[in-house]
């Protein structure tokens, strides 16, 4: 087995740490048992790291790993088909017309009522496996005419890639509220997985927030500010794999040139010196730049709140008293994304 030295050495400014920084790994028991008590050791103690199981310099302050994901000094900081937490600029030329997102939105709103009301009526059901990771898949293929299997495992077979295979999103959208939905679809198509796993956690915060739920039933508006806030406090993406092109100067010291990195999102979201009691959800937090989808206007990003907008009504509506199983706690899974693997609840 090759050891991955550091690249370099780097200036790294004396802190008071009591955590020996060669034990911190993202691959460690301490990252596996408790992310956030570990990001929040490395953003007070080790703010610039090097992750020898990684072979990656960790990166988990707000002011470090905001500009580093908006800026042009790593390769590879975007993540996905789209955009990618932090980007500030969306990397999609196709512009969708508002009536392809009103269609979407019409598309989206059906599938989501019919996942909702297989559940109502139910004494038990997993949001997760039974509604979150079916309704981005499921709008895709309605829109799309596709098959679920050739959204889920032929994401890269989509017309999305390229204007050459764009005819074929026209195409099989004839019928269906007309072309522009279908390309807009087809180009959100390869974060279907990826909102699916935002769905499940913006799911679990409201029903671990009973009061906010209430609020969120009673004013409907405010489910944006609820997915915001969940992206926030739990985003999918906590981990963002990049190199960087030159020397880049962070809290502790300087990455050289050619390193690679790992940029933690799930640490710049949670940073106190960013957000007031990060680990709080509120919908009604106030302080933006939170590192979530891209930018309002990115087309990926728009259709994957309104697939928010849509599954939590379509969820409320057809089970009003909807509400945690009994003694069930989501707990999140997963290194590079997490989310919950199940989310038991009591539709009635």
């Amino acid at each position: 087995m090759t050891t991955i030295e550091p690249p370099a050495p780097v200036a790294v400014t004396p802190g008071t740490s009591t955590a020996p920084a060669a034990a911190l790994s993202l691959l460690g028991p301490a990252a596996r048992r408790d992310p956030y008590a570990f990001y929040r050791v490395l953003r007070e103690e080790h703010p610039l790291v090097w992750d020898d199981g990684l072979g990656a310099w960790l990166v988990g302050r707000y002011a470090d790993v905001a500009p580093a994901l908006g800026g042009g000094g790593l390769v590879g900081a975007r993540g996905g088909p789209c955009c990618g937490p932090g980007t500030v600029r969306c990397a999609q030329e196709y512009t969708a017309p508002e009536s392809a997102f009103a269609l979407l939105r019409e598309v989206c709103a059906r599938t989501a009522y019919v996942l909702a009301r297989r559940l109502a009526g139910r004494q038990e059901a997993d949001l997760v496996e039974e509604f979150c990771r079916w309704l981005p898949t499921g709008t895709i293929a309605a829109a799309t005419g596709l098959s679920y299997a050739t959204v889920l495992g032929h994401a890269g077979d989509l017309p999305s890639r390229s204007r050459a295979k764009a005819p074929a999103a026209i195409d099989v959208g004839r019928g269906r509220g007309g072309t522009g939905v279908a390309l807009l679809a087809a180009r959100c198509a390869g974060q279907a997985v990826l909102t699916g796993r935002a769905l499940s956690s913006l799911m679990a915060n409201l029903l671990a927030n009973p009061e906010q739920l209430e609020l969120v039933r009673a004013v409907p508006a405010l489910i944006g500010q609820a997915w915001d806030e969940s992206l926030r406090r739990n985003p999918p993406v906590h981990v963002v794999l990049c190199r960087a092109r030159q020397d880049l100067a962070m809290s502790g010291g300087t990455i050289p040139a050619g390193a690679a990195v790992a940029l933690l999102v799930g640490a710049a979201n949670r940073d106190p010196d960013r957000f007031a009691d990060p680990d709080l959800f509120d919908l009604h937090r106030t302080a933006p730049g939170a590192l979530t989808l891209g930018p309002a206007h990115c087309p990926g990003a728009r259709v994957a709140e309104l697939q928010a907008e849509c599954a939590v009504g379509a969820l409320l509506d057809a089970m009003p008293g909807l509400r945690r199983a009994d003694a069930f706690d989501a707990a999140e899974t997963g290194l590079l994304t997490r989310a919950p693997r199940r989310l038991l609840v009591r539709p009635c």
